[in-house]
């Protein structure tokens, strides 16, 4: 079985599967608006599509194998509580059917930071008290937890409010390879990001305003052969992040390589440069750290852009020129750009497969195939 990755069309917002060749499942963030819902509407039914793509367990549960959340804005967990179950597991009933989450990923400093300059909203609540039950779950049965209470911290908090927690931790800077508790051979996360509190307070407000995000860069195996593709995501990390982690990986760039870029904040400028693009327009800078930073492109990788269709409007997210910088730096490696936004209207996911040769773009149905065009075709051709 291959490893696949597919990016939904949610608009400006984040919703990735991961399904790994041992046909375990991780989903990314979930952005399900009320219109993709709704029969009557054309908005894709990622809903639908979604749990079309999940397997049931021995219980009859529709269920993900892990979830992370990569911070709590509304276009990250739109849709939790609706579509998933939270609590304990003998509280899922087979009349709502919600899928089942065996496993949250969880950063304890992201919610930290996101609810110093904003209001959380009800998903984002709701996942924050489901992380909370899980961590007491452990704590209650010393460790010895089942599918519906595992739980991975990424990130230390502060104030050592992660301590004794270690066997569920993961530092920044640390690599691993469970899902579920299980040791996965095909699967590599390195945890790049959100970066340690900071040491002077200032720094620490500008790491809260700059989106502070969880990244983590996963190296896939494809049909066997380790280290096929590497995925950067980061969902909405700023550019000061990414100035952060070029200054402490630029002696080992090789850490921030990938074959896939999930562009950061859905192809906003705010993750490439410190100057507003509605004031300054082309007379906004990069900044060249950063730049650095999503630039560590192996050859023939794509950069997606999970985002509306990207327009030469002044709009930001997405942004054209942000798009035009993702674009070079695509072409640098002799790869290319995705924008999700750009599906037909009733495709609803940009898919990619993992291969012994890499990723590959897998071929769309064959009313939008280009005539002749078989199989998957590479993603520098794609």
């Amino acid at each position: 079985m291959q490893a696949r990755i597919r990016f939904f069309s949610v608009g400006n917002g984040d919703m990735t599967l991961i399904v790994l060749d041992t046909g375990q499942r991780i989903l990314i963030d979930v952005n399900i608006r009320e219109a993709a819902d709704d029969p009557a509407d054309t908005m894709p039914d990622v809903a639908r599509d979604l749990r079309g793509l999940l397997k049931r367990d021995d219980e009859g549960r529709l269920y993900v194998d892990a979830f992370l959340l990569s911070h709590p804005d509304q276009d990250h967990c739109r849709g939790l509580e609706k579509h998933f179950h939270l609590g304990a597991a003998d509280g899922w009933s087979k009349k709502s059917d919600k899928i089942f989450i065996r496993e949250l990923w969880s950063s304890p400093m992201v919610f930290r930071r996101a609810s110093k300059n904003h209001t959380l909203c009800a998903d984002a609540k709701a996942f924050n008290s489901e992380a909370r039950r899980r961590v007491r779950e452990f704590g209650r049965a010393e460790g010895r937890v089942t599918d519906g209470d595992r739980i991975l911290i990424l990130g230390e908090d502060e104030n050592g409010n992660t301590e004794g927690l270690e066997t569920i931790l993961v530092r920044v800077g640390e690599r691993f390879s469970k899902v579920n508790g299980m040791k996965v051979r095909s699967m590599d996360a390195l945890l790049l990001a959100p970066l340690p509190k900071s040491e002077t307070e200032d720094d620490e407000d500008l790491l809260s305003k700059n989106n502070s995000s969880t990244i983590l860069r996963i190296s896939l195996s494809g049909e066997g052969k380790s280290d096929a593709c590497h995925f950067l995501t980061g969902g909405d990390a700023g550019v000061l992040i990414w100035e952060r982690l070029w200054e402490k990986y630029s002696w080992r760039p090789t850490e921030l390589s990938y074959d896939i870029l999930q562009t950061p904040h859905h192809c906003s400028w705010r993750s490439l440069s410190h100057d507003s693009w509605s004031e300054l327009g082309e007379g906004a800078k990069v900044s060249e750290g950063a730049r650095h930073a999503l630039s560590q492109a192996r050859w023939g990788a794509v950069i997606v852009a999970s985002s509306k269709a990207i327009k030469d409007d002044g709009n930001d997210p997405p942004c054209i020129r942000a798009k035009r910088e993702y674009v070079g730096i695509a072409a640098e490696a002799k790869g290319g750009f995705k924008c999700v936004g750009d599906l037909p209207g009733n495709v609803s996911t940009l898919e990619i497969e993992v291969g012994r040769s890499g990723p590959r773009f897998k071929t769309p149905p064959s009313k939008y195939r280009r005539s002749g065009a078989v199989g998957s075709v590479p993603l520098a051709h794609g």
